[in-house]
């Protein structure tokens, strides 16, 4: 299915009623990614973000996909849109910690908001704004472009029988679960997905978590590791967005600022509802035909693993201001959700 199709009936309506009162100069975007483009949803949706932003527009926006690395590397595109060198990318707060862990907040929180609620607080809890400060201090603007379902847990050659056998192994792991998994003993790394399998075939890692079931069938990590974990804990969901130079953003008009976001908001509700819909059977592919011996965590390790989580939130508190700040606006903002969400939805 051809996702610009199904954007654009959405999107138009928005479109017609923002006109802008003189004709604004067209706005020519190189547009990085993180992810490789072959990639299913995560990958294959900044192409189509792109390509819809510059059909629905006329051309008044004209943006154009590169694969990570034809510009920059996957993650070094954050500094490439802040200096010009990408007008925008396709990525992933969560690839930015190396600038402040605060990144994470706005990307996957251990045990945290599913993808609905994360929505509610990014979008009208204050959450892009508050994320945007902290964009701002690298003269960059990020829209909230998409998000990922529930992730499996990990990939391991052998059966985890016990949270002590992680211990010592090098596994790649993404965002703040990665901290939980260091206080396990396990040894983590932080590795584009194009270089995860490689890593995995030569012994570089002994163990990976990366992203869906259809992706990581994509990726081919059942040839290497057969026993793959659930649920997802430390990624219940996960944001993706769309960066953009800061003056390119300031010097554009409404209207093109209008496209950009109602696109990213429309991919946002695509991508959840295309991610719920492929990945069973694709679980069912890895099950029946590829060998994989699908497990989940027991009550008793999940309680282990959000036990060490409430300690990492504390020490990440210390390290980072602007993470502290960013936890107790969400705790804040969810005191008044949970009310909801605690009387409405089924436990």
């Amino acid at each position: 299915m051809n996702t610009r199709i199904v954007l654009s009936a959405a999107i138009g309506a928005a479109l017609l009623t923002a006109a802008p009162a003189a004709m604004a100069d067209k706005v020519r975007m190189k547009v990085a990614s993180s992810y490789p483009s072959s990639q299913p949803l995560i990958g294959s949706a900044g192409v189509d973000v792109t390509e819809t932003i510059t059909t629905i527009t006329g051309g008044d926006i004209e943006m154009r996909f590169f694969e990570p690395g034809a510009i920059v590397p996957a993650f070094e595109v954050l500094d490439a849109v802040g200096n010009g060198t990408a007008d925008a990318a396709w990525s992933n707060p969560g690839y930015q910690t190396k600038k402040d862990i605060a990144f994470a907040m706005f990307s996957a929180i251990p045990f945290g908001p599913g993808a609905g609620e994360y929505a509610a607080w990014m979008f009208y809890g204050g959450g892009q704004e508050l994320m945007n400060e902290l964009y701002a201090k690298f003269n960059v603007h990020s829209e909230i472009c998409g998000v990922s379902p529930p992730e499996t847990s990990g990939w391991f050659r052998e059966e985890i029988t016990s949270l002590d056998d992680m211990k010592g192994i090098k596994m790649r792991f993404f965002g703040l679960g990665a901290r939980v998994m260091e206080k396990l003993g396990v040894d983590t790394q932080l590795l584009p997905g194009g270089e995860i399998y490689p890593a995995l075939e030569r012994g570089t890692i002994d163990a990976t978590e990366y992203s869906m079931p259809v992706v990581d069938e994509s990726a081919g990590f059942y040839q290497l590791a057969k026993y793959n974990y659930f649920p997802g804990w430390h990624q219940q969901s996960t944001l993706q967005d769309l960066l953009i130079n800061l003056d390119t953003w300031n010097g554009m008009t409404d209207a093109q600022r209008l496209a950009i976001r109602t696109v990213c908001r429309a991919t946002y509700t695509n991508m959840l509802a295309e991610g719920e819909a492929i990945n069973g059977a694709a679980l069912t592919r890895l099950r029946d035909e590829q060998g994989v011996n699908i497990r989940n965590w027991n009550d008793e390790q999940l309680a282990v693993y959000e036990e060490n989580w409430a300690i990492v939130v504390e020490e990440l508190k210390e390290e980072s201001e602007f993470f502290a700040r960013a936890w107790d606006e969400l705790s804040t903002w969810q005191e008044g959700y949970n009310v909801w969400k605690e009387n409405a939805y089924l436990k």
